[in-house]
């Protein structure tokens, strides 16, 4: 969908720029603090994209994680804790947050996607969700 397109637009050349250096960074004792923060960013998004075998997740739920996950809601949670963030996350929006999900889905084939409600419904719903949880 372009939803889908939208969100996940940069993430094949993330995830091939983390690979490159994670596979230098095991070859070098000091890494700055750019290249370290590439890393870990890299690890956050490697555990976000796992699902459980012949149990995909609903394409709402994949985009509003990585809607969160792109626009940098996920840089101070640790990356052992991603999974569970997601989880959490996924539960909050099926029940605090219904209409967000609504909302992608029935937004989800638009050119321009995310619109500007689209936007702004899934900011307020990750940052709520920030605001009562804690995974730092």
């Amino acid at each position: 969908t372009r939803a889908m397109r939208s969100v996940a637009g940069k993430l094949k050349g993330e995830l091939a720029q983390f690979r490159d250096l994670a596979a230098f960074a095991q070859f070098a004792s000091d890494l700055d603090a750019t290249t370290k923060a590439q890393i870990d960013r890299g690890q956050r998004l490697q555990e976000l994209l796992k699902q459980l075998q012949y149990n995909p997740l609903p394409v709402a739920d994949q985009v509003a994680m990585l809607y969160a996950a792109n626009n940098n809601y996920l840089d101070d949670v640790p990356v052992a804790k991603i999974t569970q963030w997601r989880d959490d996350f996924i539960a909050y929006l099926k029940t605090a947050r219904p209409e967000v999900r609504k909302l992608i889905d029935e937004n989800k084939l638009d050119r321009k996607f995310p619109s500007d409600e689209v936007k702004k419904a899934l900011e307020t719903a990750i940052k709520e969700f920030k605001s009562t949880s804690n995974y730092s």
